[in-house]
């Protein structure tokens, strides 16, 4: 099986098993399958709801005002008791997990974006599975995203994924709901550019009660996702050892295609980048070869700056001549860049007293235009 980076969504339904509190034997059963995937080199983001349905069990479910700092108090208290219980699963299968938690204003914001998704390459990097929720501790109306699945989706573009995984308490997308329409038919795969309007019709809300999210939004999330060149599953949460078989490209559930490559979706976003930063690195002949022959810039490389840039920007990479080569994003803003300009790698963390990694630029992170 290729490695690929994989998002996995679970809901609260799907953690709870229709019940009111967490069913840990079910969620030990996804545990497995992530460790197994985990464990063959694929590269596992899990987000995560659950920690308000945890609040509420840990209180003993008592009847609270349904205003936002109640919700909030009850995130606080389940997220910690639901980040211990997945560290002491997957910590039996010797996987560390860590904990990112969101808000729409993390995402909305570039310089958060950026930072989250730093972080997150941080993680996988290290073969950790960062376990993500939106920060409800925080987060208020105007900066909620809202529900996991939307988020999700943000977080596959993010690291750029190659799949995600949206689980529900329903196989997949139907064309009508089929609790209530017995001729309802599964829908196997959606590959046009548009979404057929009757199927956003017939998808529908949450009926549990626990989750924030339903059909509707696992729709729209998919519908964001597959834009990005991801392709997108929602099938259902009951068998956690379908997500083995749907990574292996196997038909379970509701497949989207995605509607432009990875490459493309790459591109665009650095090409989009590129128009917030006016900076650019000027590079001898050395490492021009370099770069064009796969390599990665390093600081040795480079004769002088121009214009200010922050780690994360993507900038102009220009030859002696001033000619563009391509593009980049940085691991170091200008401020830190000048000086270490024409020293070694080795040198970074001594000059700096920190290092972000011996490139200036990672081949991954450069775009020829």
């Amino acid at each position: 099986m290729q490695k690929q980076r994989i998002v996995i969504k679970l809901g609260t339904s799907t953690l709870t098993q229709g019940g009111t509190d967490l069913s840990v034997e079910h969620i030990l059963e996804f545990v497995r399958v992530i460790a197994r995937l985990h464990q063959q080199g694929h590269e596992l983001v899990l987000v995560s709801s659950g920690a308000m349905a945890v609040g509420k069990a840990t209180l003993g479910y008592p009847t609270l005002p349904k205003y936002m700092p109640a919700k909030q108090m009850l995130a606080s208290i389940g997220q910690t008791r639901l980040m211990e219980l997945y560290s002491q699963l997957f910590g039996i299968y010797n996987i560390t997990v860590g904990q990112v938690l969101l808000t729409r204003e993390d995402l909305a914001h570039r310089r958060r974006y950026l930072n989250a998704r730093n972080t997150l390459e941080a993680l996988l990097q290290y073969r950790v599975v960062p376990v993500i929720n939106e920060n409800d501790t925080v987060s208020t109306e105007e900066i909620r995203l809202g529900d996991n699945d939307n988020l999700s989706a943000l977080v596959a573009n993010i690291v750029e994924a190659d799949l995600l995984v949206l689980l529900t308490d329903q196989d997949g997308l139907y064309t009508a709901d089929p609790r209530t329409h017995s001729d309802a038919r599964l829908i196997s795969e959606i590959s046009t550019a548009e979404i057929p309007k009757d199927y956003w019709l017939a998808a529908g809300g949450s009926v549990s009660g626990l989750g924030t999210g339903g059909m509707l939004t696992k729709l729209q999330a998919a519908d964001l996702a597959r834009r990005s060149g991801c392709i997108v599953v929602i099938s259902n949460g009951r068998f956690p050892e379908r997500i083995f078989k749907i990574a292996a490209g196997k038909q379970f559930g509701t497949r989207f295609l995605p509607l432009i490559s990875k490459m493309e979706s790459r591109k665009r976003f650095m090409l989009a980048e590129a128009n917030h930063c006016n900076g650019s690195i000027v590079i001898d002949d050395g490492a021009a070869a370099a770069i064009r022959g796969g390599g990665s810039l390093l600081p040795v490389g480079i004769t002088h700056l121009q214009g200010q840039f922050q780690r994360g920007d993507v900038v102009h990479i220009r030859d002696h001549q001033e000619k563009d080569v391509c593009l980049g994003m940085v691991n170091y803003g200008s401020s830190d860049l000048i000086k270490i300009i024409g020293h070694h790698s080795q040198d970074i963390e001594n000059t700096l007293g920190f290092s972000y990694g011996e490139e200036v630029m990672h081949h991954n992170n450069l775009l020829f235009v």
